[in-house]
């Protein structure tokens, strides 16, 4: 006799309606809570994920993107002050 025949596998009910209440969530692989311990998980859209081969690749853009979030902008007052104090020593 087998084990695993299709009229036993059938042989359930289901209800019409559970309580999702009821119902705990266990977060599995990555998400899981243990193994984002210490680390910060971002799940990017499939488009954006399309542009960046690696992980690797990633983080070395979001490093680019804090450099140039560093850089002092200058204002459009900025040169004609510069050019305010080179014709004041002339």
């Amino acid at each position: 006799m087998k084990k695993n025949s299709t009229k036993d596998q059938d042989d359930y009910e289901l209800n019409d309606e559970y309580d999702l209440s009821k119902m705990t969530v266990m977060p599995r692989g990555r998400f899981a809570p243990e193994r984002r311990l210490g680390k910060n998980v971002a799940v990017l859209e499939p488009d954006i994920a399309e542009a960046f081969p690696n992980d690797d690749a990633v983080n070395e853009a979001l490093r680019l993107v804090l450099k140039a979030a560093k850089i002092p902008q200058q204002t459009s007052s900025a040169p004609r002050q510069v050019a305010e104090k080179k014709a004041k020593y002339k």
